[in-house]
């Protein structure tokens, strides 16, 4: 067979694993580019000032990535991981031109719909193509690893665009940081990524899960682990939807320049990368539903602080606090899923997660936008946390100790 000399494993596939946590690098720095100006972005250039409005982008990002990441999961067999990760570098080369010089701000949110879809064939296919090279004994870490790369990179990358739009204007000179991410990216996958359908054939030889009747159905619904994490998912991408768009309004509320609503915005997304270093592999070990739980409400705790202090130790400080949280739960989802579903279907059941996962950010947007523009932005936040703390309620209630059935 093709697979009899395919060695599955951390160590032996140290390189190719190095260079895809590069790589998700450079995807999660991609989005690290918006992160702490598009809503001075959006006011000062297009003069939009709803916060329904201004949180459009993130909802036209979150519903075209939600779709990339279901159809990722759906295709990766067919078409091969490595063409799906060069597919979304290539629609994502042209995005900081056209953030630069955008007409108006419908197509700002054009830009962002194609932001989505290459997020959901990167991500994913990275995601994918790191689960098949290491094997069930490290995979916690390596989700670990993997949204570490790309969620200490969208950090950095925040910091990084806040403090050039401080001293050099909100546009072009951060998103030319853009174009070179996604220049280099799309070279590093070219040249030196190879596809990992191979390793699927091979663990599938021996895995004895029980393939589920309707992958997409079982994820969201059914079975009482996958719907669990899944919901769990969707609230998590919820409360970071509205983070993203109302954080840094909260903080222009309280008059911080540019550059120190970088360092708060950053420091959330920042303590999620680093965090999940430690989290990823505890879940190779730990309760993965202990970990979910207290990670969802973790995270719900920290959003109810948020409009009750305007000093910026304090919100860095909750802003550190919801990124642990974050850490907690975000390796965990998708070792969690790869563990209960066969390898031949992990894919796609990742792909169904990641679909209502990254619906959170649509939701979010659209609920907390409109609750901001009817009651004010102190009542949204508060809205949002409480429904993560719920979602917190129903994995500790619905979802079994025992995640791969006997």
């Amino acid at each position: 067979m093709v697979s009899d000399n395919i060695e599955i494993g951390l160590t032996e596939n140290w390189k190719q694993f190095t260079l895809l946590v590069i790589v998700n690098a450079f995807v999660g720095g991609m989005i690290g580019m918006e992160r702490s100006i598009f809503p001075q972005f959006a006011e000062l250039e297009f003069g939009v000032a709803s916060k329904t409005a201004i949180l459009s982008f993130i909802t036209a990002f979150g519903i075209t990535k939600a779709i990339a990441n279901y159809y990722t999961g759906r295709l990766a067999n067919k078409f091969g991981r490595k063409n799906l990760l060069l597919f979304g570098w290539l629609i994502a080369l042209p995005i900081p031109f056209m953030l630069i010089y955008a007409p108006s701000w419908g197509f700002v949110i054009f830009a962002n719909l194609l932001l989505g879809v290459s997020q959901g064939l990167m991500w994913s296919s990275t995601v994918v193509m790191k689960i098949d090279l290491v094997g069930e004994k490290d995979r916690g870490f390596a989700m670990g690893i993997n949204e570490f790369a790309g969620y200490f990179a969208v950090g950095v990358t925040a910091l990084l665009t806040g403090y050039v739009a401080n001293n050099y204007g909100i546009t072009p000179y951060p998103f030319y940081i853009g174009i070179f991410i996604s220049f280099v990216g799309f070279i590093l996958t070219v040249f030196w990524v190879k596809d990992t359908r191979v390793f699927v054939y091979k663990e599938s030889e021996r895995d004895k899960t029980a393939q589920l009747d309707n992958v997409f159905l079982e994820t969201t619904f059914k079975n009482k682990t996958l719907s669990s994490v899944t919901q769990a998912g969707l609230v998590n991408n919820l409360n970071d939807g509205m983070i993203w768009g109302l954080l840094p309004i909260v903080l222009m509320s309280f008059n911080y320049d540019n550059e120190n609503i970088g360092i708060i915005t950053a420091i959330y997304p920042t303590v999620w990368g680093i965090g999940q270093l430690f989290t990823g592999k505890m879940s190779d070990y730990y309760s993965k539903k202990a970990m979910l739980f207290w990670g969802m409400l973790l995270q719900g705790l920290a959003i109810l602080l948020i409009p009750l202090s305007s000093d910026f130790y304090v919100l860095a400080s909750i802003s550190a606090i919801l990124g642990l949280g974050t850490a907690l739960v975000y390796p965990t989802f998708l070792s969690t899923i790869a563990q209960a579903t066969n390898p031949r279907q992990r894919a796609e059941s990742i792909g169904s997660f990641r679909l209502w996962r990254d619906l959170g950010y649509a939701f979010g947007a659209v609920i907390s936008g409109i609750t901001a523009d009817l009651f004010g932005v102190e009542y949204a936040i508060f809205l949002i946390g409480g429904l993560t703390i719920i979602s917190s309620l129903i994995i500790k209630i619905r979802m079994p100790e025992e995640i791969k059935p006997k």
